[in-house]
């Protein structure tokens, strides 16, 4: 890693772009991770498993719950919390090295790239040199403020995005890994919970969604496909189970129109599968002070 990344001079590639170069190139990183007590990766091995509506109705219900909360999507080549928080064609602020989070409450800023892009149907094809440049960017450049959570949602795998968010966010950011039942899923995710120890991280736990079909008529979850493999896998890896999502038709729907499930059907079986999967978060210790 160059001496100069995360320096606000630092070129995508790392370099410093400074003419008098930098004394201590994490000053700016360090004094914004100072001001966010909690910061929790959402991350999945697998596509498709629901992560970025996980990630974005985690970062909803904390901030209903009265938290302040930064929701930050690093999903470079598909972002889609804009879309899922109705923040589509907002642009953050920009300053000079600074810039302003999009507000969605009071209590919830969110960035992502999709707020600069032109157009949907731009496509983004970076190198994991400049990916890495933006994640530190969004991180240090922005006016997060005092945070209580930082909620980040990467992309699937293991590859660029996942590693320099927890590379940059620290060793006390923590991962909350999303899977579905199926064994297919499984077999990739498995990867996520080893990657997260390897890089220096731990894991909170992981959410099994789209578990069982939760009936809109009668308010039941049917076990229509299997259930229980997000629950096996945390006792393999020795992980906390967090809780299952069912399927509702109503989460599909809030996503595609921009309002957040937690906001609206928090009294639903859904509602409550949220609710357990976020109230460890809410439990979690505050981390000591630095001297």
């Amino acid at each position: 890693m160059s001496g100069c990344e995360g320096c606000a001079s630092a070129a995508p590639d790392g370099s410093c772009s400074s003419e008098s170069g930098c004394t201590n190139p994490d000053e700016k990183l360090n004094k914004t991770l100072s001001r966010i007590k909690h910061k929790i990766v959402v991350m999945s091995g697998k596509g498709g498993v629901g992560k970025s509506t996980v990630a974005a109705n985690i970062a909803v219900a904390l901030s209903l719950a009265g938290k302040k909360v930064g929701l930050l999507d690093v999903d470079v080549h598909g972002p889609s919390v804009p879309r899922l928080l109705s923040l589509k064609g907002k642009q953050p602020h920009m300053g000079d090295q600074v810039m302003e989070p999009v507000p969605w409450s009071k209590n919830l800023s969110v960035m992502s790239l999709g707020f600069m892009l032109p157009d949907d149907r731009q496509a983004v094809i970076w190198r994991g040199p400049v990916k890495m440049g933006l994640i530190k960017q969004f991180v240090e450049d922005v006016m997060w403020g005092d945070l209580d959570y930082l909620i980040v949602d990467c992309p699937p795998g293991t590859g660029d995005e996942p590693l320099s968010t927890l590379q940059t966010l620290g060793p006390t950011a923590i991962g909350v890994i999303v899977t579905t039942p199926q064994g297919v899923a499984i077999d990739d995710v498995r990867r996520s919970v080893s990657f997260v120890g390897e890089v220096g991280n731990r894991v909170l736990g992981i959410v099994e969604n789209m578990s069982g079909f939760a009936c809109p008529n009668c308010g039941t979850v049917h076990d229509i496909f299997k259930s229980g493999g997000g629950e096996e896998l945390a006792k393999e890896a020795g992980v906390r189970f967090l809780g299952r999502i069912p399927l509702d038709p109503e989460v599909a729907t809030s996503g595609d129109e921009g309002y957040p499930f937690m906001k609206v059907h928090r009294e639903t079986v859904t509602g409550k599968a949220f609710e357990q999967v976020i109230e460890p978060m809410l439990n979690l210790p505050d981390p000591p002070k630095a001297d």
